[in-house]
């Protein structure tokens, strides 16, 4: 007689448990030590798509033009003048504390005490200048008002200081490796930094200190995942309770959460051992670890309880549950971490170390939950309540639900179903990619760095929100006239697009001060024609001033936008690609893009590729896995289709509440598909089971329902009241994810017991064999 995989392994493993054990403890123990060694760990590179055409012309010209990773501090004085000794003290204090720490780019530190920060005044015999802040500078009345006529004349009010006079910046960007140490920069170390060696040392009295950065922003955004701290405590509460509600022993609560913990630290030991941090943006993940892992063991227990209460031992009935449930269990598992792996096909680093941590992590419990958690229950003493109660407490309601599954009330439910989709589908068209809201999409407005972000957006005339178009072109291209005017055609252009708020390029500049030798005359604002009036009117730019290159050979053109709204970026990048379609040739190429919004223009191209790709890779993984396990097209059928249902309706949710397709959202709808199969195979197995021994189709659902339906039903309600904790963290991302994951589990579970059986009422006919 030939013994199957799933009795081999269940033979083995039960003939040898006490080793299993030993196994798995010393195994924890190494796990936990490897746990502890585990850090919080984020870059800059690992958000960007560093493969996109955009990142590659960003990377290229960092080095001459700044990049995307700065940052940027405002300096303000709370009295709304900043012509006093205690403010250029502070601001002094800021700019030499940011330029000597470690990964700060120290060229490009600037501020009004920066020697590059300069003035240029015509006089009677040409131009004069010097340093904004004279070498001699005294806080007095005196030099601060020749401060002050300096700035008027720099041009740089709006830009360095604030419109108002009330606030001064200071400006820097961070570089990928710390000088002091040849280490990757830890951007963590740099965000506490700024907070401790600047906010805190110089925000006082009448000064107040904003700081935004990609740097803050991530270390805010660590300093709130602690949070999720709390949110695990409470997870972990609300499931005990759930779980005891379900079979109402201490016992048999503590077991699967304590498996599905053991789950967790094999995950974060595992990272730990691989070399892997866990960045902020995935520190969720051990959560969802454990929620899976706890709805994993309570089918188990669920199945042992049942055994149990038919005369079972709890040694045999652990055994004949392992058997029942390694191959159902082992294939939503798989599913999940299939679903988890589809998301290294997106180029962004911190969502493949998000699949790759999640995979690692449900691997796990294929272990813990599928196998030690069987081996535990077998040396446990279970009490059953009487055949009589229980069967009281599931005949009205399983038979009600069973309804389902014959043709009047399923083909009411299919045309509900048809209609939902149908809306959904039209609805979902207008899913946005990319950020919907202003300021910092990781955190509230109402946080500290959102609310820094908008005093400086209203208190200075740039917008932190800017893309750099590249211009590459030939050797001492701004000394040619044609090129520059063609610079020049574009920049017009570009600010005369929605959404564009000013624009900056060499060429600008070079007609400001043909105007500034004659006179100051608004008529002579052109590009000279005369070759050395040119050089003459670009001499005293400096490469340092990101306008140009040593060469000039390369000359971007910098917009200010007005926010970096998906519809906005969208909006800027067609008018980008159209103007140099039109101006573009040869000898000048324009190139996309630099700058924060360059990034984020990047980012948001990476996510809509790869949208489409990832839903077929999920959705192929998931139709292969049951394919192989159900051996039909029909089953396979009715687990898939309510899952790309409730797919469609949770786009439709995102169009409703005003969630984009980001970096944050993407990876849920993978593994709302991943998680949401479960319910469905769990369901099918036991109704493939009995179809096959000659039950109609009611009879079959009903006999699921009495053997999984219950544990199917806490599942989900324990996996959404779990998430659903998240919509009062301080993360906004969380927030999002949590609306989503929330109506994921919950809806995935109503369409399994609603939707499948409704399917399978047309697809089996109450056929009583399944002859597929």
């Amino acid at each position: 007689m030939k013994i199957s995989l799933a009795s081999r392994l269940e033979i083995g493993l039960f003939r040898h448990k006490l080793l299993v054990l030993m196994l798995f403890v010393i195994t924890s123990v190494f796990f936990i030590f490897q746990a502890t060694q585990i850090r919080l760990d984020a870059s800059f590179t690992k958000n960007i798509p560093l493969n996109h055409s955009y990142m590659k012309t960003y990377l290229k010209h960092r080095a001459n033009f700044g990049g995307a990773n700065n940052i940027l501090i405002s300096v303000c004085d709370s009295g709304g003048d900043i012509f006093n000794a205690d403010f250029f003290n502070a601001l002094k204090g800021v700019h030499d504390k940011l330029f000597f720490i470690p990964g700060v780019d120290r060229i490009q530190v600037k501020s009004l005490f920066s020697p590059n920060t300069r003035f240029v005044e015509v006089v009677e015999d040409g131009f004069a200048g010097g340093p904004v802040i004279p070498a001699d500078f005294q806080a007095t009345a005196q030099g601060l008002a020749i401060v002050k006529g300096n700035i008027e004349k720099a041009g740089i009010v709006g830009s360095i200081v604030a419109d108002d006079y009330s606030c001064a910046m200071v400006k820097a960007a961070l570089l990928d490796i710390n000088p002091d140490t040849g280490d990757k920069l830890d951007i963590l170390e740099i965000a506490e930094q700024l907070e401790q060696k600047i906010r805190q040392e110089f925000e006082h009295d009448n000064i107040t200190i904003h700081i935004i950065g990609f740097a803050k922003m991530v270390g805010d955004v660590a300093q709130g995942a602690k949070g999720v701290v709390l949110f695990f405590a409470l997870a972990i509460a609300i499931t005990a309770v759930m779980v005891y509600l379900f079979c109402h022993s201490i016992r048999l609560t503590f077991l699967p959460i304590m498996c599905s913990l053991v789950a967790v630290v094999w995950q974060l030991g595992m990272l730990s051992t691989l070399g892997f941090g866990l960045d902020p943006m995935s520190i969720l993940i051990p959560f969802l670890v454990f929620a899976i892992g706890v709805s994993h063991g309570v089918q188990m227990i669920n199945s042992v309880v049942k055994k149990v209460a038919i005369g079972l031992t709890p040694a045999s009935a652990a055994q004949a549950s392992f058997r029942v449930l390694l191959i159902p269990g082992g294939v939503a598992l798989l599913s999940d971490t299939v679903g988890f792996l589809t998301l290294l096909s997106i180029d962004i680093g911190i969502i493949k170390e998000l699949a790759i941590t999640a995979s690692i992590g449900v691997a796990m419990i294929i272990l813990t939950n599928l196998i030690l958690l069987p081996i535990l229950l077998s040396y446990t003493k279970i009490k059953t309540p009487p055949k009589a109660e229980q069967s009281t407490e599931e005949n009205v309601v399983w038979s009600f639900m069973a309804s389902f599954a014959t043709k009047g009330p399923a083909t009411v439910i299919l045309v509900l179903t048809s209609i939902l989709f149908a809306v959904g589908f039209y609805q979902g068209q207008d899913l946005k990619i990319g950020e919907l809201h202003a300021g910092a999409p990781a955190l509230h407005e109402s946080s500290r760095y959102n609310q820094d972000t908008f005093l400086i957006t209203d208190r200075y005339a740039i917008s932190v929100d800017y893309m750099s178009v590249i211009i590459e072109t030939t050797e001492n291209a701004c000394t040619d006239y044609d090129i520059m005017a063609t610079i020049d055609r574009f920049q017009w252009h570009m600010e005369n697009v929605a959404g564009v708020q000013s624009a900056v390029s060499l060429s600008s500049i070079s007609k400001l001060v043909n105007a500034g030798y004659n006179e100051g005359n608004p008529k002579w604002r052109v590009i000279p024609r005369n070759q050395h009036t040119l050089v003459q009117s670009i001499a005293r730019v400096p490469s340092s001033s990101g306008l140009l290159n040593n060469d000039c050979s390369v000359m971007p053109v910098i917009l200010f936008l007005e926010d970096h709204k998906a519809q906005t970026i969208n909006t800027v990048i067609a008018a980008v690609n159209a103007a140099a379609k039109e101006l573009g040739s040869e000898q000048v190429q324009f190139k996309l893009a630099s700058g924060p919004v360059g990034v984020m223009a990047a980012t948001n191209e990476a996510v809509a590729e790869a949208q489409l790709p990832m839903m077929l890779y999920v959705y192929g993984a998931v139709i292969s896995l049951c394919l192989l396990s159900f051996r039909s097209i029909r089953a396979t059928l009715v687990v898939v289709v309510p899952l790309f249902v409730v797919s469609t309706l949770a786009q439709w949710l995102m169009t409703v509440l005003d969630i984009g397709l980001t970096v944050s959202t993407l990876p849920v709808i993978a593994l709302g598909v991943g998680i949401g199969v479960d319910y469905g195979i769990y369901i099918l197995s036991t109704m493939s089971t009995k179809l096959n021994e000659g039950f109609n189709v009611h009879d079959a659902y009903l006999a699921a329902l009495k053997e999984r339906g219950s544990a199917v039903l806490i599942t989900g309600l324990t996996l959404a009241i779990g998430v659903s904790t998240w919509f009062f963290s301080d993360l906004k991302f969380q927030v999002d994810m949590g609306i989503l994951l929330t109506f994921m589990f919950l809806v995935n579970m109503l369409a399994a017991i609603i939707i499948l059986p409704a399917l399978s009422a047309f697809l089996w006919a109450n056929k009583n064999i399944d002859k597929n």
